[in-house]
C-alpha cells in the first residue's frame, strides 16, 4: 500500500507527500554530510519518529485509562556513527506534565518503549530513553 510520494528537488533537498492528507514534508542533507542543514534529514526523521512513535503510544494507553498526557515535550537528539555511516545512539528526555502514580508510570513508559518504531529499529541502536513526570 503507497503511502507516499517522494520527489528529489535536487541540491540534496527532497519533497515527501502523505498521499492521504496531502500534507509535506521537506528534508536537507545534514551540514556533515554535504547539506546545508535546511531541513530535517532522513536520520532526523528517523530519530524523531521514534519519539512521535513512543508518545501515540502512550497516548494510546492513556487514553485508555482516562489519563490526559497533553502538553507532553519530546527532546530528540541523534549520535551518529562511520563506517558505516549510520545513526548509532537516539536519546530521548520525555517531559510529562501529569502527575500520576509509579504503577501508571510504569505502564505508560513500558507502552511506549514497545512502540513499533522502538521494535523495528536495529538492536545496534542505541535507545537512550528518560523520562521526566511531573510530581505533587
Amino acid at each position: 500500500m503507497e503511502i507516499a510520494r517522494i520527489d528529489y528537488e535536487g541540491n540534496l533537498h527532497c519533497n515527501a507527500i502523505h498521499l492521504k492528507s496531502g500534507k509535506e514534508i521537506e528534508t536537507d542533507a545534514p551540514t556533515d554530510n554535504n547539506g546545508k542543514g535546511e531541513a530535517f534529514s532522513p536520520t532526523d526523521l528517523m530519530s524523531t519518529s521514534l519519539g512521535l512513535c513512543m508518545i501515540t503510544i502512550m497516548g494510546i494507553k492513556a487514553r485508555d485509562m482516562n489519563i490526559d498526557l497533553a502538553g507532553t515535550s519530546i527532546s530528540v537528539g541523534k549520535v551518529m556513527a562511520s563506517n558505516p555511516r549510520r545513526v548509532a545512539e537516539i536519546h530521548l528526555r520525555i517531559e510529562v506534565p501529569t502527575v500520576v502514580s509509579a504503577r501508571d508510570r510504569d505502564i505508560l513508559e513500558a507502552a511506549g518503549k514497545a512502540c513499533p518504531v522502538a521494535k523495528s529499529l536495529h538492536p545496534d541502536v542505541l535507545q537512550a530513553v528518560e523520562f521526566e513526570w511531573a510530581s505533587a
